[in-house]
């Protein structure tokens, strides 16, 4: 009798990332894993704001206008120190800064997320289809695009919100601001995503292995989905990370404006936007503190994004 040895076993998927080239650049970029390190400490902070938040600011039962414009904990004793039940201080209503400040960067990372995968997935689907069957369909494509190009993302986003306010009840608004955050800031950052899948389909769609595909009579969904997608999808993600960035900045700007995600769930922006105005009263860590968080989460992510475009780039390497 012969014993059959077993044929070694290949690596792993997580041997081969330790092996890549994306893992050894990000190990040599220190300013790739600091901000890495706040990107994800931010996440899991807004993840688990409800077990480690020190308050809850959406228990009414629990807020003390008595409470409202404390100042934060430790300043100085000229300063009038402030109650050490609340370190960055209290808002108008008596709610714990850095509580709110971890739940409001909850909402703004949930809407940021969710219109970055909104966008991604309108963007995908449209450029392949101009890529892949191009004539009209890749003109009607590109010319839509070409228009929303024309105006500022803020103001499209504006336009959609201001559109879905009109056409729906009032007692809605509330139930659906996500929804129609998520929409509005999705639909005015689809066209990156578009124009660059619909750029390397024109490439890929010579290829010999597309036209194999197409010889054996393979559906072109199929083709476009499994042959192509795959192949288009670095330069996708590197404009998704940044774009994260985007998505909360432009959430921000709305909730700012006052046509944001309502007050009983703020976000970053409605913070700053509510401490904006006791500024000038002496009351500055109400926005300082939100405002600040805000720019180190887009910070972080935007180096973030700034790496993983280098990364990916076969040029740098």
């Amino acid at each position: 009798m012969t014993s059959q040895t077993a044929a070694p076993a290949g690596p792993t998927a997580l041997q081969r990332f330790f092996d890549s080239d994306i893992w050894w650049s990000f190990r040599r970029n220190p300013v790739a894993i600091g901000a890495a390190v706040v990107t994800l400490l931010t996440f899991l902070g807004a993840g688990f704001a409800p077990w480690i938040a020190p308050h809850n600011p959406y228990d009414l039962a629990s807020l003390n206008l008595m409470d409202a414009g404390r100042a934060p904990y430790w300043l100085d004793e000229t300063w009038q120190p402030g109650d050490p039940r609340f370190w960055l201080g209290t808002d108008d209503q008596g709610r714990d800064i850095l509580s709110t400040i971890l739940y409001g960067a909850r909402v703004s990372l949930l809407v940021g997320f969710l219109a970055v995968v909104f966008a991604m997935s309108l963007g995908i689907l449209l450029g392949l289809a101009a890529g892949f069957f191009g004539g009209k369909v890749d003109a009607f494509i590109m010319r839509i695009a070409d228009v929303m190009l024309s105006f500022p993302a803020i103001l499209v986003a504006l336009l959609i919100d201001g559109v879905f306010r009109v056409s729906l009840p009032s007692d809605m608004h509330q139930e659906i601001a996500v929804y129609v955050l998520v929409l509005a800031i999705g639909f005015s950052s689809w066209v990156n995503y578009g124009r660059t899948v619909r750029g390397s389909t024109l490439v890929e769609k010579s290829k010999e292995y597309v036209q194999a595909a197409r010889v054996i009579g393979i559906h072109p969904a199929k083709i476009m989905l499994r042959h192509i997608l795959p192949n288009v999808m670095g330069p996708v993600l590197v404009i998704a990370t940044i774009n994260l960035a985007t998505a909360i900045l432009t959430e921000a700007t709305l909730s700012f404006l006052g046509v944001g995600v309502p007050p009983t769930q703020p976000s970053l922006g409605t913070l700053i936007r509510v401490g904006n105005d006791f500024l000038f009263s002496g009351e500055w860590w109400m926005t300082l503190f939100p405002g600040a968080a805000l720019v180190i989460m887009v910070l972080a992510v935007n180096l973030l994004g700034d790496w993983l475009r280098d990364a990916l780039n076969p040029k740098l390497r």
